[in-house]
Formats: structure tokens, sequence, C-alpha cells
């Protein structure tokens, strides 16, 4: 028995790395997919490999910014699949890489607003639905930025750690009603948002390598399976939780704060 079979799921951030990752693999396991992105071409491109591999699947193009689109988001799942048994409240930017006193009004409320407002929005309108069914699990991300701080990305650094506190809050309201609700911590991810950090830091892909006593970068799907592992029953009695997935990274006093983890 596949262990999400029939289960309605929402995704956000599906275009590419994590969150398409996340969705094939709920998709092998049965699930009913909602996914949302703010990327309507490589959105659809998700849907057509879940659709291609057997798997169900819908596409929203939705700007999580606006609590408007996740209302609708979660509206649309629910007419679509009948019902939502989990989420991965995955969307997010980086940002401009600019000091602290150099930061745009602008640029710190769209990353805000698109990294954290979003969860609180998603998780407003996907703990309601959830509830319906008795029990259930939602999975937010943050980053090793959530944890730790990185130079030149402020807003970033304080919307992952906004997240995970957002997360425990939650977790401790909703837990006795049958919602589980955790946070992981990514770090040093092949997305396509380490690539652009690593540009505007001018590195390499060996140069953020050695920042990780593990060795190497980590593949989204490594990821994808830590959220189905928090999803699923095998993890009943884990919630309020920030789970690192980054390689040792956090673990050792000497990570430059300066290379980019994810």
């Amino acid at each position: 028995m596949k262990r999400f079979n029939g289960k309605g799921v929402i995704i956000t951030g599906t275009a590419l790395g994590i969150g398409r990752a996340t969705a094939l693999a709920f998709s092998r396991e049965g699930a009913k997919l909602f996914t949302a992105d703010i990327n309507p071409e490589a959105g659809v491109e998700t849907v057509k490999m879940i659709k291609a591999s057997g798997g169900e699947a819908v596409f929203l193009e939705t700007d999580v910014s606006k609590i408007e689109d996740i209302k609708a988001m979660v509206d649309a799942c629910i007419k679509t699949h009948g019902r939502l048994d989990y989420a991965v409240n995955n969307a997010g930017i980086e940002g401009e890489v600019s000091n602290t006193t150099e930061i745009s009004e602008e640029n710190f409320d769209r990353v805000i607003a698109t990294n954290l407002k979003s969860v609180w929005a998603s998780m407003k309108y996907e703990i309601p639905e959830i509830l319906k069914n008795g029990r259930g699990a939602i999975v937010n991300v943050s980053s090793v930025w959530g944890m730790i701080a990185g130079a030149g990305v402020g807003p970033y650094v304080a919307s992952k750690h906004g997240i995970i506190g957002l997360t425990k809050t939650a977790a401790v309201e909703y837990s006795a009603q049958g919602i589980r609700i955790n946070s992981v911590a990514p770090g040093g991810i092949l997305t396509p948002m380490l690539e652009r950090l690593m540009v505007e830091y001018k590195l390499t892909p060996e140069d953020v390598k050695a920042t990780y006593p593990i060795g190497r970068l980590c593949d989204p799907i490594e990821v994808a399976e830590v959220i189905l592992f928090l999803c699923s029953d095998a993890a009943s009695f884990i919630s309020g939780a920030n789970i690192p997935i980054d390689g040792c990274y956090t673990a050792v006093a000497g990570a430059s704060v300066s290379n980019p983890p994810t």
C-alpha cells in the first residue's frame, strides 16, 4: 500500500528544486497533488512529469505573497480533490544580496511577504480544511539560514528564522487536534537558487562543498524524502520540530557565514 494513497496534498513552489522533487515523491506514493507556483511554464512542466508517471496533479499559478491567491489555492484544491490532508509550504525567494544598511524597503517587504507571510497565510487556510479530516500534517520549508546567519541576505535570514517560530507556535496550537506541524532547514541543495547565490558570492561548487563536513551538496530528492517521512505515520510523535538537512553544516562552529548554504 502506498503511504499517501488518495490523500490530498498542497505543495507551493513546485516549479523547480525542492518543490518539484517533493511533488514527484508524493505522487509516487499515491497522493493527489495540488501544485502552485508563480512560474506557470515550469509549474505545468512539473504536472506533466507527474502525469507521465501515472500520477494525479493539478497546477494553479499562484503568487504566495498575496493572501487572496493563497485562499484561492486552498479553495481550488478542495474543489478539485475534495479534501486536504497534507501541505508543504515551500515557496520562497532569496531577494537581493546587500548589507543591512543598503537593503531597500521594497526588497525587504517582498522577501518577507513571499517567504514568511505566505507560510502564515497558507496555514491560516490549510489548517481548517485538514481539521475536517481529523488528522494530517504540514511541513514548512525554512533553511539553515533560519538557524544561523549569512552576510548580505538579512530579509531572507529573518524570514527563514520566522518560519521556524511560526511552525512551533502552530504545532503547539493544533497538535492535540491531530495536525502535526514541522519545519525542515535545508542547506547546500542543488537548486537554481543556490546557483544564483554562488554567482553573487563569486563561488564555485567546490567552494561551497568545502563548507560542508559531509563533503558534497544535496540533491532535492533527499529533502523530499525527509518531508514525506514527517508527513507519514512513521513520524507520528514528531511535531513542533525543525529538522536540519544540511550535511552537518550547522553542527560545526567554523561554518563560514559568508558562503551560501542554500
